[in-house]
């Protein structure tokens, strides 16, 4: 897993490459979250992907939808919430919620 900080560019390289990419966003935290809004991920046609929206807990989901996102060309609003108790089951390990925006890059 990466952290880069030039998502964008690393899709729109892909794209120049002819694969299709989908882009995934936090757009808003609540309580502890591993990472913070504006962090990024790019998925390509293969599932490979760049970035993080979490720190890996929820990647896994995010990546799911973005597949999804390139087939249909619907963008989404993903939640992720979990109480504190349940919070290592899922790997949100200090609870909170996460809200990521999906979309297919054209």
């Amino acid at each position: 897993m990466t952290y880069e900080n030039n998502i964008p560019e690393i899709a729109a390289a892909l794209r120049a490459e002819g694969k299709r990419v989908a882009l995934a966003t936090v757009v808003s935290t609540w309580g502890s979250s591993p990472r913070p809004v504006g962090s990024q991920l790019v998925v390509d046609e293969t599932g490979a992907m760049q970035g993080s929206v979490s720190g890996g807990c929820i990647e896994g989901a995010v990546v799911h939808e973005a597949m999804q996102a390139m087939q249909d060309g619907e963008p989404r609003m993903l939640s992720f919430g979990i109480a504190d108790e349940q919070a290592w089951e899922v790997g949100l390990a200090c609870g909170g919620k996460v809200q990521v925006y999906v979309e297919a890059v054209e």
